[in-house]
């Protein structure tokens, strides 16, 4: 029987369905609904199975209602049943139904709310994978956030989750940073010449100016001395062509940087399962090979692109060039695969990574982008359907931009000119959980407002606070029920068997309700790929929790802790315990760890 309240008693409302209806499709029958209603007062949980069948049984939704009532009136456990609105059914459970959810929570653990809706489907979690070309920044911490949050919640919902990182290092941007290491390395040897003087032989300029450079640069004589370079009269290093060093010194500064941001993410909380290198993925061969398997599709041809709309680029030319037809796959325009010089368009070489994914045992694919990539989707969309098919499907999870707030005033950040607030800085000043969850507040294709006085203010709008704090004082009222040794044994096993009647009153009720929710919020929230829901879900638990906490001031009967009633404080003490568990179950997918008081 499963721990789902919600899921029992779905599967009543479908045996009903196939008995009043016996030919209802099943892609109908899979969008039958049950959900927590709106307001307690109208029951426990609603069905649109009336609303969804008319059209199928050519009647009334209102006629296909009144047979759901009669029906479902006669299911153990129903304590009334009433059609509302256009075709809506309202259940009521008896109270004992919904108090028997606490059991079942105690008796899971933190395992409670786990599923098998993903059916062990292998899907591959794609996510930060920011250019080893500096620290991480605040600016990557959301996808972070985001995408391992994902991954957490989708393993809980039953799939088989891969996390992954993708190193760029095979593009300009990666030059550039070498150019900029190699810039350090000469300053370490005592080089005579200008940084201007420098910057005028880099392609592009002198791109990466951050001091975050000077210790790769050190390293980077301690190794090699003045090996990568030549030398004026007076002995003075001076740069040597770029073709003596280029490749050493870009795969030694990607070292380093990614050794940096594996560092960051670790404070972050975040750990990848694989990192896969573009560079790598290139030299085995994998893009050229889904090039050519396209081209034997005959969906590559040479071409000449419309112009952009708007102003053009100063560098557009009209040319013709290798096109992908990706307008066969839903695309708005056909896509380029090779630039001017005959390389490789950053296109092409995310191709040959998708199919690399795949070749991998990848049945899903979900990157997290940030929103300024939200042009990308289509093109990338189109490529994966056309390499596997249409049988392995890419989602898309966009994040929105975070602006960082301190006293009330945006904080600026630029890589580039190395003035950028480090991810490292962030989590040095609120700490790691208090950014995890904050990033969680919001779905992730909103902007948000990152309000650094807030994330660690001590007050009922901080949700960081409000969901840790309930979880403490779960906590600290069993803590003072073991220490009593007048109720029993207080642990999760122990009150797993407690005789649960007395828990009547509204507030213990939601707060139940509330708990029960939670198998069908991990379910619903995978499959939407939403893990902000876990958060706002939390920040319900914490505030019906709250509530009852509340309640047990102004009401003595409603204390969780009474030394003349030892049985319904085990009671309660069982629901205080449910309540915990639940949280840390949630805080478990967000990466948050749950605190045992709060100082």
């Amino acid at each position: 029987m499963s721990d789902c309240v919600f899921q029992r008693y779905r599967q009543h409302v479908l045996a009903i369905v196939q008995e009043l209806l016996p030919n209802v499709p099943e892609e109908t029958l899979a969008r039958v609904e049950l959900t927590p209603t709106r307001d307690p007062a109208h029951g426990d949980m609603a069905t649109n199975a009336a609303l969804l069948l008319a059209k199928v049984a050519r009647r009334k939704p209102s006629d296909i209602a009144a047979d759901l009532v009669a029906a479902l009136q006669k299911v153990d456990g129903v304590a009334s049943v009433a059609a509302a609105g256009p075709g809506f059914v309202n259940i009521t459970l008896k109270p004992d139904v919904m108090r028997r959810v606490l059991p079942a929570v105690l008796r899971a653990g933190e395992a409670y709310g786990a599923s098998q809706a993903g059916k062990g489907l292998r899907v591959n979690v794609e996510y930060v994978s920011a250019n080893p070309t500096g620290p991480m920044h605040v600016g990557h911490c959301r996808g972070a956030v985001v995408g391992d949050a994902l991954a957490n919640l989708m393993a809980k919902a039953g799939f088989a989750v891969t996390k992954e990182f993708y190193i760029n290092d095979a593009g300009a941007q990666v030059k550039a940073l070498a150019w900029a290491a190699y810039w350090r390395y000469l300053q370490a040897l005592g080089t005579k010449m200008t940084q201007d003087d420098f910057s005028a032989l880099a392609p592009g300029g002198l791109q990466y100016q951050g001091e975050y450079l000077i210790p790769v640069g050190m390293e980077l004589a301690a190794e090699y001395g003045n090996k990568l370079t030549e030398t004026d009269a007076d002995g003075a290093p001076l740069p040597a062509p770029e073709a003596t060093w280029l490749e050493t010194v870009r795969g030694f500064a990607v070292a380093h940087m990614l050794t940096a941001i594996k560092e960051d993410l670790a404070a972050l909380g975040v750990h990848h399962d694989v990192f896969t290198s573009e560079a790598e993925v290139l030299h085995r061969g994998v893009t050229d090979a889904a090039i050519s398997k396209l081209e034997q599709q005959g969906l590559l041809y040479e071409g000449v692109l419309e112009p952009p709309k708007g102003k053009l680029p100063e560098d557009w030319e009209e040319r013709e060039q290798l096109l992908f037809r990706s307008t066969q796959f839903g695309d708005d325009v056909d896509r380029p695969l090779r630039k001017s010089d005959g390389t490789n368009t950053y296109f092409a070489n995310d191709i040959g990574y998708h199919a690399d994914k795949v070749a991998r045992g990848a049945q899903m694919m979900i990157d997290v982008w940030g929103a300024d990539h939200g042009g990308y989707v289509k093109r990338m969309k189109a490529a994966v359907k056309a390499i596997t098919g249409d049988t392995v499907p890419l989602e898309v999870v966009l994040c929105q931009i975070v602006h960082i707030l301190r006293d009330g005033q945006p904080v600026k950040m630029s890589k580039r000119a190395g003035t950028f607030v480090t991810l490292r800085d962030l989590i040095d000043e609120v700490g790691r959980d208090a950014v995890r969850f904050t990033m969680l507040t919001r779905k992730s294709d909103a902007q948000m407002e990152f309000d650094l006085d807030l994330v660690v203010a001590q007050q009922r709008d901080n949700p960081v606070f409000y969901v840790q704090y309930a979880h403490a004082r779960c906590r600290s009222v069993l803590r003072a029920a073991a220490e009593a040794a007048a109720y029993g044994d207080t642990d999760d096993a122990a009150l797993a068997s407690a005789s649960l009647e007395s828990l009547t009153s509204d507030a213990e009720m939601a707060l139940i309700r509330r708990l029960a929710e939670w198998p069908r919020m991990v379910e619903a929230a995978a499959l939407a790929r939403e893990p902000h829901r876990v958060a706002f879900y939390l920040a319900d638990v914490a505030g019906d929790f709250h509530a009852l906490w509340n309640r047990g001031r102004d009401d003595a009967s409603l204390r969780f802790l009474q030394p003349d009633a030892v049985e319904a404080t085990r009671a309660r003490l069982a629901l205080v315990a449910a309540t915990a568990v639940v949280i840390r179950s949630g805080l478990a997918i967000m990466g948050v760890e749950p605190v045992e008081e709060m100082r």
